[in-house]
């Protein structure tokens, strides 16, 4: 049964710019009451708040933090838990990428990507899960994944492990919950190729793949979540190219995505946001930034 965020308190990690402020414009519109922004940029938070306290009636609170820090996340969690806030939606937005063959990673890529993409959304869903069952009202949880989570792609190993491991993390999670009776709390899966957010700059779409536009993407993401639907694939040749890779051979196949969609291809113009938009580009320093 869908639900609205009318009246509800939605927390989105990654939240100061790209699509995690695209879903705080989205609840604020909504009508939530409470609005949770986690970010580590404080500067882009607070403008990003500024903006959002204009559109509607929401409280908006803000938390600059690190989400791939355990410590950070624990505390941040305690004082939303303090606050008599436990989040009925939950979006774990934030992610970063590495643009660059495997060897070329250093260890500490490995880590923040691994602890970004992965590690942040299962800590944090860790931290509020507890409360979101006991309360046994209905909860949204939203973990943004991505289409290279279902297709190996080259010169971004590291990230596409990152997001394979979040598709089976959070498919178990939303069985989990309706297998031991906790249906209640409704786990969706956003798994979209390349958006245009600038986090992939440089980055071409696999054949009849273009980049989509983010409030797209934020729009259906959001109309999945409320429904409580297990996943969302995005565009068409998604879910297609996930079905061709499972009935093809691994040597047609690689034949198929590597000379007629150009999947393979895809990342060989990467750029990543340019720091004077970011602070720092994404292969460089993490950048907290909404996901494909």
């Amino acid at each position: 049964m869908g639900i609205s965020a009318a009246g509800r308190t939605v927390l989105i990690t990654g939240a100061a710019m790209g699509m995690g402020r695209l879903y705080a414009e989205r609840a604020v519109r909504e009508g939530a009451a409470h609005v949770i922004l986690w970010d580590r940029n404080a500067e882009a938070l607070a403008a990003t708040a500024a903006d959002l306290r204009s559109l509607g009636s929401s409280a908006v609170h803000l938390h600059a933090l690190d989400v791939s820090s355990l410590a950070e996340v624990t505390a941040a969690a305690e004082r939303v838990r303090a606050d008599g806030r436990i989040p009925d939606v939950l979006i774990n937005n934030a992610g970063i990428v590495r643009g660059k063959y495997f060897w070329e990673h250093t260890p500490a890529d490995i880590d923040a990507v691994m602890d970004v993409n992965t590690l942040a959304p299962m800590q944090i869903t860790r931290a509020f899960l507890p409360d979101m069952i006991a309360r046994r009202t209905p909860v949204r949880i939203l973990n943004v994944a991505s289409a290279s989570g279902t297709l190996s792609v080259p010169k971004m190993s590291v990230y596409t492990a990152s997001k394979w491991a979040v598709i089976g993390w959070s498919d178990s999670l939303r069985l989990e919950l309706n297998e031991s009776g906790n249906g209640h709390v409704q786990v969706t899966t956003l798994i979209p190729s390349y958006i245009k957010t600038g986090m992939f700059a440089g980055a071409r779409g696999p054949l009849m793949t273009p980049l989509m536009e983010p409030q797209y993407v934020v729009d259906r993401a959001w109309s999945a979540l409320m429904d409580g639907k297990a996943r969302i694939q995005l565009p068409w040749t998604v879910p297609l190219g996930s079905a061709l890779r499972g009935l093809l051979p691994q040597p047609l196949w690689d034949v198929v995505a590597g000379r007629v969609f150009k999947v393979y291809q895809s990342m060989d113009h990467f750029t990543g946001r340019p720091a004077a938009s970011a602070g720092t580009p994404e292969t460089a320093e993490p950048v907290r930034e909404g996901n494909r």
